[in-house]
């Protein structure tokens, strides 16, 4: 493994990452990276476990139908890092023609879809854990080793610091853009009823509490509509 290449190569994924303009558009460059940069994954994906577990940005169709397989077998190398009560950040099937007591389930039908190695990675910061986990696929079994993991880990913890920091962005564009809509609609509101600023905020507020709708959705209402209909 040439380690300074491999760090040259991070280091412009790194710049990359904070570069792209969505969450998604990261969240692709993350999985690209992966099947770029770690020696013998031919595919990737993030999972993420919640209510019901989403397949995030996969460089192959069938990356996130072996997602579903792990959530409906409750099982697996990525399923599991994805639990980080389990206290295991990062998890290797390094060869998927030997038994594996684990997800022997899994294990037995991933080899019909060609399945070789695997490895999985949780993908958190010390601020956040994401529940989600960045994973990596090969055909060829036995082309997951310790080298490969090391590199794995050090993707995956840039992926992480990146994905926290796209996701802030977002958030705060989100919140400029929520209360730019908000007063907004507050301004329709006093120019309209010929009311004070704080009685057009409570009437949005109101409006948002009695008709269990946000309060961002009530301004969009008022701007798109010049008002509330009960009024």
């Amino acid at each position: 493994m040439d380690w300074q290449g491999f760090a040259e190569q991070i280091g412009d994924m790194a710049h990359d990452l904070l570069e792209q303009p969505s969450v998604d558009a990261t969240l692709g460059r993350i999985t690209e990276s992966a099947a770029e940069l770690v020696a013998g994954c031919d595919a990737a994906g993030i999972l993420v476990l919640s209510a019901k577990s989403v397949s995030l940005a996969p460089t192959e169709p069938w990356v996130a139908e072996l997602d579903q397989l792990q959530r409906k077998l409750g099982q697996g190398p990525c399923f599991d890092a994805a639990h980080p009560s389990t206290g295991e950040r990062v998890l290797r099937m390094a060869d998927f023609t030997e038994a594996e007591p684990r997800w022997a389930d899994f294990v037995a039908e991933a080899r019909k879809w060609g399945v070789g190695s695997m490895m999985g990675f949780l993908l958190y910061t010390e601020d956040e854990d994401f529940g989600a986990l960045n994973f990596y696929y090969s055909r060829r079994p036995g082309a997951f080793t310790e080298e490969s993991e090391r590199a794995g880990v050090i993707l995956a913890s840039h992926a992480a610091v990146a994905l926290s920091a796209a996701r802030t962005h977002a958030q705060m564009e989100q919140a400029l853009a929520t209360r730019h809509q908000i007063g907004q609609a507050m301004g329709i509101l006093m120019a309209r009823h010929n009311i004070p600023e704080n009685q057009a905020f409570n009437t949005l507020r109101r409006y948002s509490q009695d008709n269990n709708v946000k309060l961002r959705e009530v301004a969009l209402l008022v701007c798109e509509q010049g008002g509330l209909p009960q009024l």
